[in-house]
């Protein structure tokens, strides 16, 4: 026994330890008569106790063989593993004699065997539980394994995936991409990966990346495929959508129609979220009514329906989004709270959809736009995923309806423009000066006759001038340089087949902080403005020389006792002379002064002729300066007479320092006369003791000359004041009305105003116009002047 390797006891019949070697005492620690109470004293290990004794005695019992695996003491209180085995000596009769023991100290192996299963247990849990459906394949391609994740996700047993059961999971659309790929895998010996949808266990297919890998054995030879599908479903879904916005912002960009980027858009979201629809509405000005409907995946008959009709919070969910301002979920139309017997839940049933979400479509100031609605035909519940899609695209579609609202009103804005400027000739210019490039609108090329294909050059432009105007053109051109705007004025254009364009131009000039200098302006075509001006004021001038020589008219007996008057003088002074001469001796001295006499009347003639002459010559407007006093009192001279019948009283109060102003005489001469006359009518209508008139001339404020015409006459009617100045309007029984208004049109082509007011202090009325004046230039002394 001593010279077996190893612990060694023999053991009675009956299972008593009668003999040990040495080494099983030196590694207890006890002799003989301890280690046989070994059941007891705890060399063998509490833990291991109970299965030791039961198999123990069943072998003594039953006289078998026995190997136990256990613990044994060792004799500083280590426990070690052991294999204990046990063999019955039997005699000749078959009878057992004893029992033959080894113990092998199996601890080190046991402790790798341990640490193995540990091992092994450990990396099948990882396996299974790692985030991806993992497998292994034959080097062949059949299908031998596949994780727990890989069995719970896809709801099968692993019997009904292996070898190439397994491609029955994946969607029917992506298996032949699967299996060539497969194919190129096996041909090339590399590994790849793919992306494919594979059916959840609930029938939900969602996207995987499919990645292969070989094993490889010490020669190169494929023996074993191993591999891992990731859910890339939110990945991928993300790319569509980014890709779909991408592909939504270049049709925004491009300008292209509303509906195209709207029905695109439900692709978008449609493609992000298999198995669902989508609709987009947009509302019109009024913000009451749909107006565009795009849901390419809805039947025609529903969405014609919809366009035209107005918003009803209670006809469907996505009237409910816009009347509440608010995202709106409805995910049972079989059973809705408020749409029960509405078309559009009628739609949905039978389109065999379930849930909605509806949400509004706002701008960036939070005006509702329309509304973009999802449908699906199962039911599910709203996912972060999901919130971010309908967020996404809603803004895209908050982009895209703004964008077409903007450049509708762009093209109206455009369009009214163009017509605008078409129908006033008016045209508009931007002018870069730093780069001296002009840029015109279409009514700008009309106006100065380029073609719209060829661009405007200064001096292409500046050869169009007229002569006389160029020199002032260049020198506004160098005032702009300067930074200085341009006010409204009108230069000529001069066209080679003579023609004479009127173009009135301005602009302004914008100085930026760089010092860098833009101009914008406009042209105005005024030619045939400018050519009606001419015959209008043709006509004005026919028309006051017609009203001036009826207001001479009126004073025919005045301008014969005037005319009359000098010429009797001059007869009875040549009667007087020729008497003188005739004396013996002759008068000389008396004669001379007689004759003298003769001349002085007869030059006083000859002033009235020379005064009724230019009053009764037919000229245009002719502007010149001189004295208002002096030019009223030849018209209170001329009226002297006639005021002198009329038994008026004709007063003047011309102030001695007025200053001179710049006009045309005789027009002003007609409105003193005009206004005169008919102060003179009015008071010579009523039976008063003392008919006055009064004619005063000051400097009024803001550098203006004032001649008001005052009469105690009856007065005018307050609603007729308003109306006196109008053409043919006359509260003069034989009146034809075109006095007042050929006066007030000679007053204002002088810069003026005329008006009208009854007189606070008494009965009459007072006619003022006011001129300005020539501010450093003062008249000759006036003085007081009564008829």
């Amino acid at each position: 026994m001593e010279a077996i390797p190893g612990l060694v006891a023999v053991l009675a019949p009956d299972g008593r330890v009668e003999q040990v070697n040495r080494e099983i005492e030196d590694y207890c620690g006890h002799r003989l008569d301890q280690l046989r109470e070994w059941g007891t004293n705890g060399i063998v290990h509490p833990d291991d106790m109970p299965n030791v004794a039961r198999l123990f005695g069943q072998s003594i019992a039953s006289g078998t063989p026995y190997t136990i695996e256990q613990r044994l003491r060792r004799h500083d209180g280590e426990y070690r593993w052991f294999d204990n085995h046990g063999r019955p000596r039997r005699a000749a009769d078959g009878s057992i004699v004893a029992w033959h023991v080894l113990l092998v100290d199996v601890h080190d192996r046991k402790l790798a065997k341990d640490a193995l299963k540990a091992s092994e247990q450990n990396l099948q849990l990882t396996i299974d539980t790692i985030p991806a459906l993992a497998w292994s394949a034959r080097s062949d391609g059949t299908a031998d394994f596949f994780n727990r994740h890989y069995l719970d996700y896809v709801g099968l047993p692993i019997e009904k995936l292996v070898d190439w059961q397994w491609t029955s999971v994946v969607h029917p659309d992506d298996q032949q991409t699967v299996l060539s790929a497969w194919k190129r895998f096996d041909a090339a010996g590399t590994g790849g990966d793919i992306e494919a949808r594979v059916r959840r266990h609930d029938g939900t297919y969602r996207w995987f990346n499919f990645r292969t890998h070989p094993l490889r054995d010490e020669h190169g030879n494929v023996v074993k495929w191993f591999g891992v599908k990731v859910d890339i479903d939110e990945q991928k879904r993300a790319t569509l959508l980014l890709a779909g916005e991408r592909q939504l912002l270049e049709l925004i960009a491009w300008g292209r129609p509303l509906h195209e980027v709207l029905a695109k858009l439900c692709s978008v979201v449609e493609a992000a979220l298999p198995g669902s629809l989508c609709e987009i509405r947009t509302l019109d000005a009024s913000r009451t009514v749909f107006e565009h409907v795009e849901a390419p995946s809805f039947p025609e008959n529903y969405v014609a329906a919809i366009i035209g009709s107005r918003v009803a919070e209670k006809a469907s969910p996505c009237d409910m989004a816009i009347s509440r301002r608010m995202q709106v979920i409805e995910d049972n139309f079989g059973s809705p709270v408020l749409w029960t017997d509405t078309p559009a839940r009628a739609h949905f049933l039978a389109q065999g959809l379930k849930l909605m979400w509806s949400a509004p479509v706002t701008s960036k100031d939070g005006t509702i736009l329309g509304s973009l609605s999802i449908c699906r035909g199962t039911s599910q519940k709203l996912l972060p995923a999901h919130q971010d899609i309908i967020d996404r695209t809603t803004q895209i579609a908050s982009i895209a309806i703004e964008r077409f609202w903007a450049e509708d009103q762009l093209r109206r804005r455009k369009f009214l423009l163009e017509e605008a400027e078409r129908i006033s000739e008016t045209g508009s210019f931007y002018w870069d000066m730093k780069t001296n490039k002009l840029f015109w609108s279409t009514q700008m090329h009309r106006i100065y006759e380029v073609p719209d294909g060829m661009e405007p050059v200064y001096p292409n432009l500046m050869a169009k001038v007229h002569p006389d105007d160029e020199a002032w053109v260049q020198e506004k051109a160098q005032r702009a340089f300067r930074g200085e705007n341009s006010p409204p004025n009108v230069e000529r254009l001069l066209f080679p087949d003579g023609r004479i364009k009127y173009i009135s131009t301005a602009f302004r000039v914008i100085t930026h902080e760089d010092g860098r200098l833009e101009s914008v302006g406009v042209a105005q075509d005024v030619t045939r403005q400018r050519l009606a001006d001419d015959a209008a004021d043709q006509l004005r001038s026919e028309l006051a020389h017609v009203t001036r020589v009826m207001s001479l008219g009126e004073l025919a007996a005045s301008i014969t006792h005037e005319v009359n008057q000098p010429l009797s003088g001059i007869i009875t002074n040549a009667s007087t002379c020729l008497r003188m001469l005739a004396a013996d001796p002759p008068n000389i001295e008396g004669a001379i002064r007689t004759a003298q006499l003769s001349i002085r009347d007869g030059n006083r003639a000859a002033e009235v002729v020379k005064r009724l002459r230019n009053l009764y010559r037919k000229q245009d407007l002719n502007p010149e300066p001189f004295d208002l006093n002096e030019a009223a009192q030849e018209v209170l001279a001329t009226c002297a007479h006639e005021m002198q019948r009329r038994r008026i009283i004709l007063k003047s109060k011309l102030d001695a320092a007025l200053p001179r102003i710049e006009g045309d005489r005789i027009q002003l001469q007609q409105v003193v006369l005009n206004l005169v006359l008919n102060a003179a009518d009015a008071v010579g209508s009523v039976e008063r003791d003392s008919r006055q008139i009064i004619v005063e001339a000051t400097e009024a404020e803001a550098g203006n000359v004032t001649l008001t015409v005052r009469d105690n006459g009856p007065g005018i009617p307050a609603e007729d004041i308003a109306r006196i100045f109008d053409a043919f309007y006359t509260t003069k029984p034989n009146g034809m009305g075109i006095g007042l208004s050929v006066s007030r049109s000679i007053i204002d082509r002088h810069g003026g105003k005329l008006r009208a007011a009854t007189n606070e202090d008494g009965p009459g009325v007072t006619f003022t116009f006011s001129i300005p004046c020539i501010a450093a230039t003062k008249g000759p002394a006036g003085g007081q002047h009564q008829a």
